[in-house]
């Protein structure tokens, strides 16, 4: 159920397109010489695949990037048959595809357990983390390598240092390392608006009325109690020379519009409201 939506996103519990392509992997790598059955086991929330022998590239990872078919097969007869079927994928990584139909359904990845004489791969059929569901809902331009990574965190594993640093410099994550968690969509949305608010800056009528408050509590304000008050308050995307620059200009519109007048010498100003009083329209 997206936020801000009535309707609910409708998908099946599994996509028929993964679930073969990941059991006709199985059946094309098995190591038919340890004499082991290719398993098929269907769980309450997830099926499992297996198939015995070592997985033949370096790496899940190594896979996705490359995105192309494996250059050496186990079985290549048997390869060869299943191509010729349309049974395996000749033009991409089949294991790529699957990634990315489970995340265009928002589903968490498959979930793959690679050990010298076994490879097994976990297909889920339910939801782990609606924060996760959210982030893909909302933030179409993550990358398959992000949505790894956070498919990493929903699922209670460890990643590397530079990605936890990756994800949260993009307010994807949350908490201690290693012991992170994936942020809200919300929270993640209110620390956009904040930054957004942050870098353009406050009303210039604001900055205005906390000059004349401070004058009507200290009498008047030199120059340098007037950077002190604004210039933290200012947005980021300024310098410290702009920043300078914009308390000049907020006092000198100020003066000129007869708010303040200024009752010290031009080197040394000490402004103080006009005798007609204070009113920023």
């Amino acid at each position: 159920m997206p936020d801000g939506s009535l309707f609910p996103i409708e998908v099946d519990k599994y996509d028929s397109w993964v679930l073969r392509e990941a059991l006709h992997n199985a059946m094309a790598h098995q190591d038919y010489t340890k004499h082991a059955r290719v398993m098929l086991i269907e769980f309450p929330d997830r099926v499992l695949l297996e198939n015995a022998g070592a997985f033949i590239p370096e790496s899940v990872e190594a896979v996705i990037t490359r995105d192309a078919p494996e250059s050496r097969y186990r079985n290549r007869f048997l390869c060869d048959a299943m191509v010729s079927l349309n049974m395996i994928d000749t033009v991409g990584s089949g294991i790529r595809k699957m990634f990315q139909i489970q995340r265009d359904r928002y589903f968490p990845l498959p979930d793959y357990e690679i050990q010298p004489d076994r490879v097994s791969v976990s297909i889920m059929g339910r939801i782990l983390d609606p924060n996760y569901v959210q982030h893909l809902v909302k933030e179409l331009d993550l990358s398959l390598h992000e949505v790894m990574l956070l498919d990493k965190i929903q699922k209670k594993k460890a990643i590397a240092k530079d990605g936890a640093r990756y994800l949260r410099a993009k307010n994807l994550i949350e908490g201690k390392y290693p012991r992170l968690h994936i942020s809200s969509s919300v929270a993640l949305l209110s620390k956009k608006k904040a930054a957004y608010l942050h870098n353009r800056g406050l009303d210039k009528r604001h900055y205005e009325s906390l000059i004349i408050e401070h004058i009507r509590k200290f009498s008047a304000i030199s120059r340098r109690e007037a950077n002190d008050l604004l210039i933290s308050k200012l947005p980021d995307v300024l310098n410290s020379s702009q920043k300078m620059s914009k308390v000049h200009n907020i006092l000198s519109s100020m003066v000129r519009l007869g708010v303040i007048r200024n009752i010290g010498t031009r080197a040394k100003p000490r402004y103080v409201l006009n005798d007609k009083g204070a009113t920023i329209v």
